[in-house]
């Protein structure tokens, strides 16, 4: 079959060869990034009152010459690709083409005060060019319109980015126009603003409708500023969330919203309240670094230790030494220590090895080989600032946190709260696209990275069963999420190493990576896959955070921001189990499970291969699954577990690209 001929576009006597993306011969670059076999086009299609007044020549379809292609790829060849010749080529124009008249050549006796008329001449040539190129852009899209006679439109949505357009498919081009929604036809110069809180079912119906329609609108969520909290009830007169905002008019909750909505009024108190330019009275927008930071910087207390703390860095003798036929850095002796800390309290020898030991479940002092607590005799210390892996740590930045430790369950609250926040704001709906370029440079994440601070040294003991469970699941996912912005998405061999192994945070004095939390703590010291070496040796004192038997639904809670991995979310301690058991069955029911009963095959996420220790034998685990799977699946599975025939496995591939 002989290919088809090249088509030809004629516009203001220009002739265009549209094929393939070529123009006579040669390839139009419209993109930096090109498909296989077509070039793409991106055209925003602009509603506007004022229609501009261009008479267009008329557009039909010719064949260029053999000469003319010379012609035009000789000036391609010599223009280079710098500016806009690396998207569309210069043609040059026929001999019918009406010339533009040039700049009165200067007389060999042109004085200096002549020059000035023939730089005043110079701007019509740009004038010209301009023009030209206006008629030339617009008389494209008419004819790039008018071939799509032939094909079918379709109107492409992108759920997760609220984008609304209408592909045209050409032979060679494919042109995408953006079409402006209902809202953005009336000039909204106000502020939509409402308050809001993590987890509230209502606000998330609020913040979707915004999306949908997409209205630009300001979020204060008062679990990441606390200090409005306030300031919504001065304004509303209560505490409960959501409460909308035109300007600085209170439009209500929900249901006022929806109320409006269904009787057609919305749109008119929107341009009734929304056509002026926000006022001072209206709620403050969150400011990037300085909003409540001031309270809460007052909200921290000194550790009642500090000034012994202080006294002991300026005073011990801080050196490495050789002990046990190692080369210990930065330590002092504990008999030292204990000499100062008397002398400073002038107490007995009782009452300083209690101090002693109290700066050590403080998690400011180590002993070098975590031995004890803290004991009299020559036994060997060091701060926790001075320990190795402090400084490989992402939540420690120059010095230790030594302010009060917050308690656990406070801190694992707001952990939670602060992840759940920046999720449904930067977070598609249905968690499955993560914008972590827009994490990255929200207040949101700025007082995560704070709050992580504050986790050098609490003191994890005292939180309860359920409490750690959700602690470390959450921990997981927002060091994930860190981890990703700060050194990318795991694709590579290396890149997993140092993502899963090498980021790191100190916890309660000591270090944690993702994999630690999955593997040790989680998974109670058990091997990662391909591992020969278990997480923690003998006497780690991190073992004892571990619960005493591993629930494989664990690995449906963990999200290391991969497009196979279960999806981003955050837990309560409250409801741990249950929210675990509902991960599960959306994992499973978007495709962890394919049911072949013809072929007797079944196939399963490769999770379930690599943590096989956790699940048991392969029809155990089928047993297991059936509980988080339809009624159809869950049919099938029976039925092919119970006829006593044989069952293959087969293993889904990873995908390890981000969920972008």
């Amino acid at each position: 079959m002989n290919p088809e001929p090249p088509k030809d576009v004629v516009v203001d006597d220009r002739k265009i060869n549209i094929s393939n993306g070529d123009v006579n011969g040669t390839v139009v670059k419209l993109d930096d990034q090109l498909g296989a076999g077509f070039s793409d086009v991106e055209m925003k299609k602009i509603i506007s009152e004022k229609k501009e007044d261009c008479s267009l020549n008329s557009v039909e379809v010719n064949k260029i010459g053999e000469s003319n292609a010379k012609e035009v790829n000789h000036q391609i060849q010599s223009n280079g690709t710098n500016g806009y010749n690396s998207y569309m080529p210069a043609i040059k124009a026929q001999a019918h083409f009406p010339k533009p008249q040039p700049p009165p050549q200067p007389q060999p006796e042109l004085e200096r005060s002549q020059s000035v008329s023939l730089a005043e001449s110079m701007p019509s040539i740009g004038k010209y060019i301009k023009d030209r190129s206006t008629t030339l852009s617009a008389a494209i899209i008419k004819r790039l319109s008018s071939l799509t006679e032939d094909g079918e439109d379709f109107v492409v949505k992108n759920d997760s980015l609220n984008l609304e357009v209408t592909e045209i498919k050409i032979p060679g081009v494919k042109v995408i126009v953006k079409l402006k929604s209902e809202d953005e036809r009336f000039d909204l110069k106000g502020r939509i603003t409402f308050f809001s809180r993590s987890n509230c079912r209502d606000c998330t119906a609020v913040r979707k409708f915004f999306r949908e329609k997409g209205l630009p609108y300001v979020e204060i969520n008062i679990d990441v500023f606390p200090k409005r909290a306030k300031e919504l009830v001065e304004r509303t007169g209560k505490s409960e969330v959501p409460q909308i905002f035109f300007n600085e008019k209170l439009l209500g909750g929900l249901v006022t919203l929806n109320s409006l909505r269904n009787s057609g009024e919305l749109d008119k108190r929107m341009r009734e309240l929304l056509s002026q330019k926000c006022p001072d009275g209206a709620p403050k927008v969150p400011v990037y670094g300085f909003d409540d930071d001031e309270d809460e910087e007052e909200e921290e207390e000194k550790d009642e230790l500090l000034g012994i703390v202080k006294l002991l860095r300026q005073s011990l003798p801080i050196q490495d030494r050789l002990i046990k036929m190692k080369i210990v850095k930065n330590c002092f002796a504990g008999d030292d220590m204990l000499e100062v800390i008397i002398h400073h309290l002038d107490c007995g020898r009782k009452k300083g090895i209690e101090t002693g030991r109290q700066l050590v479940q403080k998690h400011f002092i180590k002993h070098v080989f975590g031995e004890n607590d803290f004991e009299e005799g020559r036994h060997f210390y060091r701060f926790l600032e001075h320990e190795p892996f402090i400084t490989a740590c992402f939540n420690f930045r120059i010095s230790i946190n030594d302010s009060e430790p917050k308690s656990p369950s406070f801190l694992a609250d707001k952990l939670a709260r602060l992840m759940t926040a920046i999720l449904e704001a930067y977070a598609s709906d249905d968690r499955h696209h993560v914008d972590y370029y827009r994490i990255r440079k929200s207040e949101e994440f700025r007082r995560y990275l704070n709050l992580t601070r504050d986790l050098q040294r609490v003191d994890l003991r005292l939180l309860s069963p359920d409490e750690r469970l959700a602690f470390f699941l959450n921990l997981y996912n927002a060091m994930a999420i860190h981890a990703v912005i700060t050194i990318g998405h795991p694709e590579g061999i290396l890149d997993r190493r140092a993502f899963f192994g090498d980021f790191q945070y100190v916890i309660g004095g000591y270090p944690y990576s993702l994999s630690v939390i999955q593997n040790g703590i989680l998974r109670n010291n058990r091997k990662s896959p391909y591992s020969l070496v278990r997480p923690f040796g003998n006497g780690d004192r991190r073992l004892k955070f571990a619960p005493a038997k591993v629930n494989p639904l664990i690995h449906f809670g963990l999200c290391n921001g991969t497009r196979s991995s279960p999806t981003v979310r955050f837990f309560t301690a409250q409801g741990v189990e249950g929210e675990l058991r509902g991960a599960a069955r959306e994992y499973f029911q978007n495709g962890a499970i394919e049911i072949n009963l013809d072929k007797r095959t079944v196939s399963l996420t490769r999770i379930i291969k690599w943590f096989s220790a956790d699940f048991g034998q392969e029809k155990d685990v089928l047993r297991w699954v059936m509980n988080y799977l339809d009624t159809t699946r869950a049919g099938l599975l029976t039925h092919l577990l119970s006829d006593g025939g044989p069952i293959h496995f087969v293993y889904q591939d990873y995908d390890w690209a981000g969920n972008l």
